[in-house]
């Protein structure tokens, strides 16, 4: 683990999986590793209720019935396919759930106009085709085929980017669940086992870059997944990745719990104010997603630890705010700096706390990108 940039869940979370997997009594659908219950347990984590000895991590949070509808799916014949806004955690909900089911989350392929039907179906290593000939052995599998061959879940991250032939492609493995390899003579079709299903996201933002047909979209169930707006909810997922993020670092490092609400507040403020605008030039360019909150926290707290004084700060986190979400010049840095005046200004004078140096922070940052 210690040798690994970012753990896949499966192995991050290896000891939880063993232990619920010991102890689950439930019935598991065709090869699954753990019963529809035990996914949920392991994906939302445990409570007093469910009995058990020992407390279960929540991983994923958002509504009990998106997760319980995305098992209940992959428990069938049909695709499930993820979608909403860009960080909504539809990729890590994914991962989750190939974790618990398959204890393997890696099978994956991922969406961009580059991708081909080689990438969803199989490709050839040529060496061994020019030595011995087109044989299986030299057939290269793709993560599909593979999640097919092992009955395990296969995922295919940004659906929508793909081209509509390497879509299409899709329709024949979900509907019959099998591969033709028609360059081999004998043992030409490669069968999915029991337990094999696809996982596929899609950023409802990505509307019109390749709308998936219609004969694709009924071989799926979708399950839209919606931007976090409790700020009960967002402030629990950016404290559980911050706790993460300072594990992971290895820093210690003060974060003031009033600095975690000038950050949820912010954001809220800027959704609202997106919300009203009239046109897309009153908009930030950004999502203002959960995940975009945490990576300006994440930026923040990555330069207090390395360039200043191993303590969070207003005018750090204001800095961070800003340099991540003006991407465009001069459209972002009107609407930050009309939120700053408009908004923050008057909440300093009002509130105090951290404002004044959060507005000092943000008039600082906008100024050297002017």
């Amino acid at each position: 683990m210690s040798d690994l940039l970012r753990a896949p869940a499966e192995l991050k979370y290896a000891e939880e999986l063993d232990w619920l997997e010991s102890v689950d009594d439930g019935p598991k659908p065709f090869s699954w590793r753990l019963s529809p219950k035990m996914v949920r347990l392991f994906v939302l984590g445990s409570e007093r209720a469910d009995g058990l000895d020992r407390e279960i991590s929540q991983k994923w949070f958002g509504d009990r019935s998106f997760v319980e509808r995305s098992i209940v799916t992959l428990a069938s014949d049909r695709g499930l396919l993820l979608i909403g806004d860009p960080g909504t955690g539809k990729s890590w909900l994914a991962e989750l759930l190939a974790a618990a089911i398959s204890r393997n989350s890696t099978l994956v392929v991922q969406g961009t106009a580059g991708t081909t039907e080689d990438h969803i179906k199989y490709s050839w290593n040529v060496s061994m085709v020019i030595a011995k000939g087109q044989s299986r052995e030299s057939m290269i599998p793709s993560p599909i085929m593979t999640a097919m061959e092992g009955g395990a879940i296969g995922r295919f991250e940004e659906l929508t980017r793909s081209t509509s032939d390497v879509q299409d492609a899709l329709i024949s493995i979900l509907s019959e669940k099998y591969i033709s390899v028609p360059e081999l003579e004998s043992d030409n079709i490669v069968f999915a086992k029991p337990g094999f299903s696809i996982i596929a996201t899609a950023n409802s933002r990505d509307r019109g870059v390749n709308d998936l047909s219609s004969a694709l979209k009924r071989r799926f169930n979708f399950v839209r997944i919606p931007v976090v707006t409790n700020k009960k909810s967002e402030a629990e997922i950016v404290r559980f990745r911050t706790e993460e993020l300072l594990r992971r670092h290895q820093i210690e490092l003060d974060v003031p719990p009033t600095l975690l609400d000038v950050l949820l507040q912010s954001f809220a403020d800027l959704r609202a104010s997106a919300a009203a605008a009239g046109s897309d030039d009153e908009k930030l360019e950004s999502a203002l997603s959960t995940a975009e909150q945490i990576g300006v926290l994440e930026d923040a707290i990555l330069h207090s630890n390395f360039f200043g004084e191993r303590a969070l700060n207003a005018g750090t986190l204001a800095s961070s705010l800003v340099g991540s979400l003006a991407r465009r010049a001069p459209e972002d840095l009107a609407i930050l700096n009309k939120y700053l005046h408009g908004v923050v200004e008057p909440r300093s004078k009002d509130e105090g706390g951290a404002w004044p140096e959060f507005l000092e922070g943000g008039r600082d940052a906008i100024a050297t990108l002017s």
